[in-house]
């Protein structure tokens, strides 16, 4: 046998050595529905109190700090069974 032809079968034989490790590898696994949604964060229900506040701030036209601050103390005085007071405007 010459050089060439011995090269010729080793190349051969090593792909056939490789070829069934390649094959025998695992395919991954597809994402199902139940993986994607729970990933996503359900939205906050807001009480009945942050919504009165809410709309009792967009009345006043409350933005930033402000309205922080509005709701904040409005949420509080709700909770609490009193009537909120009205904010001292500061300018």
């Amino acid at each position: 046998m010459t050089l060439a032809s011995r090269l010729a079968v080793v190349a051969i034989a090593s792909l056939f050595a490789t070829g069934t490790a390649f094959a025998q590898t695992a395919a991954p696994a597809a994402k199902t529905d139940a993986t994607t949604t729970t990933d996503k964060k359900a939205p906050k229900e807001h009480s009945a109190e942050s919504l009165e506040c809410s709309k009792q701030a967009d009345a006043k036209g409350l933005h930033g700090k402000e309205r922080k601050k509005f709701r904040s103390e409005c949420i509080k005085t709700a909770k609490g069974g009193a009537t909120p007071a009205p904010a001292a405007d500061k300018k």
